[in-house]
């Protein structure tokens, strides 16, 4: 088939070279305007159009497809098939219908759980004990459209959302190029979601990041995996923001308030919680790289009583 890709981040990158790698043919990229990015803020393209020009695939960036004239370049190069993965534009119906076969989208979730732009962080920061990928017909709705195909993978309690990423990412590709045989005959018979058992993937916050140690210490590491690689879970510490990149769920009964510190080893902190005890492992302070809380000893004092938050 002749398929217009449309992506933007890594997550679309990973499909986009198992298209490449297709007897499929890739006509033309959509991807979001090059952003700044880095100390010198100097504007970078994303990951799908750094690979679209290294295989001389024509990029287009729209800011929007409200335009006659964005909708006239899409409509010439006659696609049979639009992919789209985390493209981050919503697409009017006059764009889903273009193609011969309209618009199919890559999700990382079991959807109806997780419609939105969030799923791998709100799945993990849920405590669900699996995900997965979707292949969907699009719709005008966010998410809605009826289910082609789909694959799972369990969710483990020490996964960050990098590592859920990366295994969804390779899972999303596979099951993409599974979905594109006989796209006619899958397309027909797609499964309808159930609106009733939809939740909403609502975008990442860095407020979202501040940790409440009155919660227990299954919930903040769950808020601690969740938010790895970004925004990073944050609380305080002598007066300055400390990062806590990962943690693990300590074996001590209650001995303290919420945030205090119980216990000093090179193994990692021990915090109560409101609930159990939390051993954070890896931090960073303002201005550092991320460590092992052994290496951070080695320069900072910290005392069994110090209060976090």
């Amino acid at each position: 088939m002749r398929i217009i890709f449309a992506g933007t981040p890594d997550f679309a990158a990973e499909c986009l070279k198992a298209l490449l790698n297709s007897e499929h043919e890739i006509c033309a990229v959509y991807t979001q305007p090059d952003r700044p990015a880095g100390r010198g803020r100097k504007l970078t393209p994303s990951p799908v159009k750094q690979l679209a020009l290294e295989h001389d695939i024509p990029v287009e960036q729209p800011l929007n497809f409200k335009t006659g004239d964005s909708r006239q370049t899409l409509a010439a190069y006659d696609a049979d098939l639009m992919v789209v993965v985390a493209y981050g534009l919503l697409l009017p119906q006059q764009v889903l219908d273009t193609p011969k076969f309209g618009c199919i989208n890559v999700h990382a979730s079991l959807l109806p759980r997780w419609r939105g732009a969030a799923p791998i962080q709100r799945a993990i920061l849920a405590g669900d004990s699996e995900s997965g990928v979707g292949i969907m017909k699009m719709e005008a709705g966010l998410d809605t459209g009826p289910v082609v195909l789909e694959a799972r993978c369990p969710i483990n309690d020490t996964d960050t959302a990098q590592d859920l990423h990366d295994r969804l990412a390779a899972l999303g590709a596979e099951t993409l190029l599974q979905s594109l045989s006989d796209i006619e005959t899958r397309l027909k018979q797609a499964r309808p979601q159930d609106d009733s058992l939809s939740t909403y993937a609502k975008k990442l916050d860095k407020q979202e990041a501040t940790i409440d140690w009155q919660q227990s210490a299954a919930r903040i590491l769950r808020q601690i995996n969740a938010f790895n690689p970004w925004p990073i879970a944050q609380t305080q510490w002598h007066g300055d923001t400390m990062r806590l990149w990962k943690a693990s769920p300590g074996e001590r009964t209650r001995q303290g308030q919420p945030g205090e510190i119980i216990a000093v080893s090179k193994q990692g902190l021990d915090v109560q919680t409101g609930d159990g005890i939390l051993r954070i492992t890896e931090l960073q302070m303002p201005g550092k790289r991320a460590m092992q809380v052994q290496d951070f000893l080695n320069a900072n004092k910290v005392t069994v009583g110090d209060i976090l938050g």
